[in-house]
């Protein structure tokens, strides 16, 4: 059995080849030369007895036992982790944060708040990794991040924690030009900006227009939040977002008229798991966007 031997950064190494695709995006990840990374995974090979790389091709890839063994290292990653803070490895704001964040959040509640608790903290390093709601979900679940910035999903289980910090309600977007502040109107007069229909948002917004049996004329349909902001800051048509709690300047500077009676909200929080070793970071960061958002409202 080779375990005893079997290092924890050799471990983390591998997660992060699934993770990032790549020795070199690992290497930068894991802060080392990709000639390193290359090292510690011949040496975890050379340790398992067998190997994880498939090395036919230009760039090594992970085989199907290399895939097979990222879930059981993210879970003798996750052990170590909690073994740590039990021995009390974890005490105080220092170390280092994965953090997931709806793109939405990354482009001013993220960065000012992260500020804030870094130079409170100067010890602590934030990685921070954009992505929708259903992925950071799925990440943190399984580990690869500690916790998340997201909307509210009603498939969130026991073994999550959630921590709420704003409520969203829909809004029609429309560009800083616009005359009109009738929301319906605009909506039957303007080209309608779809946010894609996969995505949280876009079910959001399908699910107003259905309450309400409106047709739109979609014009185009983003992916990205900031994308379609863009477009309907140029005038290009009108959409049916969130309110952003915390938003850019081009948000910031658009039309936004309140829907009436039977609109929709989301709710943004901060997910990460109950068993997390970094609950103490987590927590500061929470009470650290609760903060940022409160100063943000009194215009401070």
């Amino acid at each position: 059995m080779v375990l005893p031997k079997l290092s924890i950064t050799l471990l983390k190494t591998l997660v992060a080849i699934s993770e990032q695709g790549s020795f070199r995006a690992a290497a930068d990840r894991v802060c080392v030369s990709p000639a390193a990374v290359g090292q510690q995974m011949r040496q975890l090979e050379d340790l398992l007895g067998q190997n994880l790389f498939d090395r036919s091709r230009q760039l090594p890839q992970l085989n199907p036992v290399g895939k097979a063994m990222v879930p059981k290292a993210r879970e003798l990653i996750h052990a170590y982790d909690v073994l740590m803070k039990r021995g009390g490895a974890d005490e105080d704001m220092n170390g280092e944060l994965t953090l997931g964040a709806l793109p939405s959040m990354i482009r001013r509640l993220i960065p000012s708040s992260v500020k804030m608790l870094v130079a409170a903290n100067p010890g602590l390093h934030i990685r921070v990794v954009p992505g929708e709601a259903h992925d950071l979900q799925a990440q943190v679940e399984r580990g690869a991040l500690d916790a998340a910035v997201v909307s509210k999903s009603s498939e969130t289980d026991s073994s999550l924690n959630w921590q709420p910090f704003a409520e969203e309600e829909l809004v029609l977007i429309a560009s800083p030009e616009t005359n009109e502040r009738d929301p319906f109107k605009l909506i039957e007069e303007q080209p309608f900006i779809r946010h894609a229909r996969w995505t949280a948002v876009g079910q959001l917004a399908d699910e107003w227009l259905a309450r309400h049996h409106i047709h739109v004329h979609a014009s185009m349909e983003m992916e990205s939040l900031d994308n379609l902001t863009s477009m309907v800051a140029h005038g290009l048509g009108v959409s049916v977002v969130p309110n952003i709690c915390m938003p850019d300047p081009v948000f910031e500077n658009l039309v936004k008229l309140p829907l009436g009676e039977g609109n929709i909200s989301r709710v943004v929080g901060l997910l990460s798991r109950t068993d997390s070793p970094k609950s103490r970071l987590i927590d500061g960061l929470y009470q650290q966007i609760g903060s940022t958002i409160s100063h943000y409202r009194a215009g401070l």
